[in-house]
């Protein structure tokens, strides 16, 4: 058999472009081997429209985050199992400054469509520390990553098109009119291929000239007893409700220590801007740590080799991929049949980095 795609990586973005695909007729098969500290499984799944303390809106948040949540909710129907939890995130203030700069950004109208309420008095809480007010988000919420990627890797074993195997680049053969790659006693043919590595992308030798910022990111689990799970709270951390007295906290960004070994500073940073957040005390049961294949611009790299038209990557989301990869994903495919790729995301912004030589 000869296959349309071949797909390396089956994190938020090589699962949701491969569902993409597949729902438009291409036949694919996926490598993916489990990781369980992977920066997709880590990560809490957020969609938050509104970013920092800045209160700006994501990029093309007007385009992804409606985008996004119909797949999710339309998927989940197709499924008959629900992994989207639509919440509002409240961001609290932390000062009358904070209360002013959202004043002057109120009046913005790309941030109208992604706010449910201002709350610039909240009543004393013996939960929560909210004397300063919040923003209250719409079209936020989160999804349980870790159930949604295993239910898409079920639905791909089940068809035979799951290789449980590491792939090794010296395997490959790239020819013009097609890919080849040699498993074992057998040979698996593609008219494409396409990496969605994650931060390993720094490793692909096709790849490795663009311009990836890998940063380490660590989150806690951690156990609240009789605490709201009516909406995320976020203020230097986001604090996020996933199950009976549990919750999620993150995240760190460290640009300067690439390894996967949790930290006793990420472990003090995380507990204490919780502890500015929530009056109640907490446990921490797990300390959790992924690589985020983040891009010095922060805009995501797809696209096509230089030289190499039949090889293409789909990457450079960072913490951001449960938003971006459905919108991204579906301009990839449709760039098949002769779209453009967004040009800010396009790896053709790039090209004067690359060297053939």
């Amino acid at each position: 058999m000869v296959y349309d795609f071949i797909i390396v990586g089956h994190g938020l973005a090589g699962g949701i472009l491969a569902r993409t695909l597949s729902r438009k007729g291409y036949k694919l098969i996926v490598f993916d081997t489990y990781k369980a500290n992977s920066a997709s499984r880590v990560a809490a799944g957020l969609i938050n429209p509104i970013a920092g303390k800045r209160f700006a809106k994501s990029w093309l948040a007007e385009k992804l985050v409606p985008f996004a949540i119909n797949f999710y909710q339309e998927l989940e129907q197709e499924l008959g199992i629900p992994f989207w939890h639509s919440l509002p995130i409240l961001k609290l203030f932390s000062s009358v400054e904070e209360q002013n700069t959202w004043m002057g950004k109120s009046t913005n109208p790309a941030l109208h469509e992604f706010i449910k309420d201002v709350h610039l008095h909240l009543p004393p809480s013996e939960a929560i520390y909210q004397e300063f007010g919040a923003v209250e988000t719409a079209q936020s919420g989160y999804l349980e990553v870790n159930l949604f990627l295993d239910i898409l890797l079920t639905e791909l074993e089940k068809q035979h098109d799951l290789v449980k195997a590491p792939f090794d680049y010296n395997n490959l053969q790239i020819r013009p009119d097609f890919i080849a790659y040699s498993l074992e006693n057998n040979t698996i043919k593609a008219q494409k291929i396409v990496f969605c590595e994650g931060y390993k992308a720094i490793e692909n030798p096709y790849f490795n000239w663009l311009p990836f910022a890998p940063n380490k990111g660590e989150v806690l689990d951690i156990k609240i007893d009789n605490f709201s799970t009516e909406c995320i709270y976020n203020k230097a951390v986001y604090v996020l409700p996933f199950g009976a007295n549990r919750y999620k906290v993150g995240a760190t960004y460290n640009w300067r220590e690439l390894n996967e070994e949790v930290s006793l500073a990420a472990l003090t940073e995380l507990s204490e801007h919780t502890k500015h957040i929530i009056k109640k005390p907490f446990d921490v049961t797990n300390q959790k740590v992924g690589i985020r294949p983040a891009v010095r611009d922060r805009r995501p790299l797809m696209g096509w080799h230089p030289v190499h038209s039949n090889v293409g990557i789909f990457n450079g989301m960072g913490s951001k991929g449960v938003m971006m990869a459905p919108y991204l994903a579906k301009n990839f495919t449709k760039s098949l049949t002769g779209s453009t790729l967004e040009p800010e995301a396009d790896i053709a912004r790039y090209l004067k980095h690359f060297n053939k030589y």
